[in-house]
């Protein structure tokens, strides 16, 4: 998944455009609006368009430098459900009948089925997140605080045991037939975006002719959020150290409060790591960016044609609205159905 940065005030280049894959398809997020878009058993392509514009927009001072980070972050988490959701509801995964219980559930509490599926998925994601990447990684702490340990080397090892649960995560979801597929759809956002960003006519053949690896990544975001954190929490370690005497490594809990509620200020700084990183060509950049390029190598695989059709036609939707189609092309819920792809006719440009 891309992260989406701010529009730069040039002709010179297209807006930036982030995405994220989903099961058989890909969303699109424009300045103004997201599309979802995917392939069906048929090959029918099915397109959902909502109108979005950044939170800042209303709250300006949520675009400020290292809270926008941390806003992007939690927007990105709850939108990234909603996406899911409704991508599952276009590919027709998600139509079998609800249980009695999911019936109840849904009477009771005044929801929809769909909704508290996904609130309870997105709830129970949330908490796996932070037993694997917070809770666990903090366990040997204490000991090794009591055996000597500076703040440093414990937060220099529990940062190394974080990276290696992320990289053996990632691994194993690649092992599952259906996510080496979505990993290929993230491949073929990633060239899509590259092939908008170059001014190319959006067609499989330009896309497939760049990199699938790509500096916007959300999965560099996360590589860069877990080494800052290890700065980050020794600095403050030592901070605290100095200042109150208490090390924070000799109490478990208050050790794991306190990184849960630096996260904003780890994110928010990791934002402005990745926007500084993926617009420069420097060589120190290109040096720095290098580790999370090649984790993408987990988390993205080539993708088919079909596949970059699918990824065009979300990014031609983000940017200019939904095709015209006959009305027997059109779903109740206001998706459109395309029984081909159709190229946009000019590169998609500011």
């Amino acid at each position: 998944m891309s992260v989406q940065s701010e529009k730069e005030n040039t002709s010179q280049r297209p807006v930036d455009i982030g995405g994220q894959a989903v099961l058989e398809g890909v969303m699109m997020k424009g300045p103004k609006a997201y599309a979802i878009a995917v392939r069906r058993p048929n090959g029918d392509i099915v397109v959902a368009h909502h109108p979005s514009e950044p939170l800042s927009k209303k709250h300006p001072w949520m675009g400020k430098p290292f809270i926008r980070g941390a806003v992007s972050f939690i927007t990105m988490l709850s939108q990234g459900m909603k996406v899911l959701e409704e991508s599952g509801r276009m590919l027709g995964t998600v139509d079998e009948e609800p249980t009695k219980f999911e019936l109840w559930l849904s009477k009771k509490l005044g929801k929809g089925v769909d909704k508290i599926v996904m609130g309870v998925a997105m709830v129970l994601a949330v908490f796996l997140s932070i037993g694997l990447f917070v809770l666990l990684p903090n366990i040997p702490t204490r000991l090794l605080t009591e055996a000597g340990w500076s703040p440093l080397a414990v937060n220099l090892l529990s940062g190394l045991i974080r990276t290696a649960l992320l990289i053996g995560y990632i691994w194993a979801v690649g092992k599952v037939p259906d996510m080496r597929r979505t990993f290929q759809y993230h491949g073929s956002e990633h060239k899509t975006v590259y092939c908008h960003e170059h001014n190319l006519p959006l067609i499989p053949e330009n896309a497939q002719k760049f990199s699938r690896l790509h500096p916007r990544c959300g999965t560099s975001f996360l590589l860069i959020t877990f080494i800052l954190s290890i700065l980050l929490y020794t600095t403050i370690d030592y901070i605290i150290l100095a200042l109150t005497g208490f090390n924070l490594s000799s109490n478990y809990l208050i050790k794991v409060v306190s990184r849960l509620l630096l996260l904003p200020l780890v994110t928010g700084v990791s934002y402005e790591v990745l926007k500084g990183l993926a617009h420069s060509e420097t060589p120190v950049c290109k040096t720095l960016r290098w580790p999370g390029l090649q984790l993408q190598r987990l988390t993205t695989r080539e993708p088919e044609d079909s596949m970059c059709e699918v990824a065009i036609t979300s990014m031609n939707a983000a940017l200019n609205g939904l095709p015209e189609v006959p009305q027997e092309d059109k779903t109740p819920e206001g998706w459109v159905i395309l029984h081909e792809f159709r190229a946009p006719e000019l590169p998609q440009t500011a």
